[in-house]
């Protein structure tokens, strides 16, 4: 029957390295196998890599507006493959960190290879085949395709294609405005790429709040980015020069050239695994189907991270894999609770976001209030000449934060003030009562937290029985 193991993860992303580090830990035989990269996409094609690129991005902003701040540049070139040469040594900078030499020597075995199920306890790699006790599917996800005529046969990249560019495009048509195609579209344009983004949905970011998006879509077109909104790509095909793209507007037609054509409509997951069904794990075109304590329908196989078709982030998958650690090794179970989990994208305003949306707290519960603050109002904000943007806070009726949104510089920072409160319950009116440093851009929560307390204070009938009583206090 082969080697026996307490524990067998399938994949050596953020999930399944989380959870072999942790098993290990508390004595368990761990096996991991990958068939790829150690590190998942998030290290390799994802998280690490698309932020080298977006930081380059950033610093040719900066010297094109270095004038705005009083500062004269004889002009600057764009050194392309340097460019992406930067972006992968970062990746190997900080890829130790999931090396294969790392985790044997936390005690991991390492397995190179595809994984095929013989049964519900074992596991074929090659020729080698091994048993286990539990088992974690932690495969992750990859880019999802849409099925439009001409665009296999005319050729397409996604994000890992376009990390691996050498030559700069000309001309980039991306299909699909969430948060992967907006990275990416700012980026290149601000190295220089002419970038055009079509769209299904008449909003970009269709999750997001609509204010948000459309501080985004203001910053993002004057930069130079054309939208095609509510735009349905009809077919792609070869042309001259380049590639042609034809879409559908309002009932309109139009075509579309570009060198490249960048594919950012969302992500499937990786849960096509050799007799993975065979065995009772149920799937659907999403992903896989997991309970509250990540259990698949068959209760010693787990599923963690992108493969269960929830919440698509690095964060997320680290969290689901130490709920794992927990089940897998421990009696007492731990539930999933995804009630507060910050996100962000990263582009130039940072767009983040915790909770619900206003418009979705509206629907839950009429009752909630909205407090929002502009980031002109922030001096720190005005210094730096970074005033778009604002914060969104939604609260119930008794204060609790139950959604929050900030778009604007460092948002991504700025959101885990609210992402603490609403952890711990703390009501927004008390961050109103919390010393924040001067200037600082976290001044814009403070901001919110003061409209909260003017507005409960200073409105109605509180705000007469309030100078009534001061008069009397004199």
């Amino acid at each position: 029957m082969g080697e026996s193991y307490d524990l067998t993860i399938v994949g050596g992303g953020t999930a399944g390295l989380t959870v072999a580090s942790g098993a290990v830990r508390f004595g368990a035989r761990v096996a991991l196998i990958e068939r790829d990269r150690m590190g998942g996409d998030c290290l390799n094609w994802g998280c690490v890599p698309t932020k080298a690129l977006i930081r380059s991005s950033r610093i040719a902003a900066s010297l094109r507006n270095a004038s705005d701040y009083g500062i004269v540049t004889n002009g600057y070139e764009v050194n392309f493959p340097a460019v992406m040469n930067r972006v992968r040594r970062t990746v190997e900078m900080l890829s130790a960190a999931d090396s294969i030499e790392r985790f044997q020597g936390l005690g991991v075995e390492i397995i190179l290879g595809n994984p095929e199920f013989q049964s519900a306890h074992e596991i074929r790699i090659g020729d080698r085949r091994i048993t286990s006790s539990k088992v974690v599917i932690a495969t992750g996800s990859r880019a999802a395709v849409p099925p439009i005529p001409g665009i296999r046969e005319t050729g397409f990249i996604t994000n890992v294609e376009a990390l691996k560019l050498q030559k700069l495009p000309r001309n980039l048509v991306i299909l699909g405005a969430g948060p992967i195609g907006l990275e990416f579209a700012q980026a290149f344009a601000r190295l220089g790429s002419h970038v055009t983004v079509i769209e299904m949905f008449p909003q970009i970011l269709p999750r997001e709040d609509g204010e948000v998006a459309e501080v985004v879509k203001s910053v993002l077109s004057g930069e130079g980015i054309q939208f095609l909104l509510g735009s349905k790509v009809v077919q792609v095909t070869d042309g001259q020069p380049g590639k042609m793209i034809v879409i559908e507007q309002y009932g309109q037609k139009m075509t579309v050239s570009c060198d490249e054509v960048f594919v950012a409509t969302g992500r499937l997951p990786n849960r096509e695994i050799t007799g993975l069904e065979n065995v009772g794990v149920a799937s659907t075109r999403t992903g896989i189907r997991v309970d509250r304590f990540l259990r698949t329908t068959v209760p010693h196989i787990y599923a963690a991270g992108d493969v269960n078709g929830g919440l698509q982030f690095t964060h997320v998958a680290g969290y689901e894999g130490r709920v794992v650690v927990r089940n897998t090794q421990f009696p007492l179970r731990q539930r999933t609770n995804y009630r507060v989990v910050p996100w962000t994208i990263y582009t130039d305003p940072e767009v983040a976001h915790v909770g619900l949306t206003e418009h979705e707290a509206k629907e839950h519960d009429a009752s909630v209030h909205v407090y929002t603050g502009n980031f002109q109002d922030v001096d720190r904000s005005v210094i730096d000449g970074e005033t778009d943007g604002f914060v969104k806070v939604i609260v119930d009726k008794k204060g609790q934060i139950v959604g929050g949104h900030v778009v604007g510089a460092h948002a991504g920072e700025l959101i885990q003030e609210l992402a603490f409160a609403m952890h711990h319950h703390i009501p927004l009116g008390r961050i109103s009562q919390v010393i924040h440093a001067y200037p600082s851009r976290v001044e814009g929560i403070r901001n919110v937290a003061d409209l909260y307390w003017r507005q409960k204070l200073f409105d109605g009938n509180t705000a007469q029985w309030l100078k009534r009583f001061s008069r009397w206090s004199r």
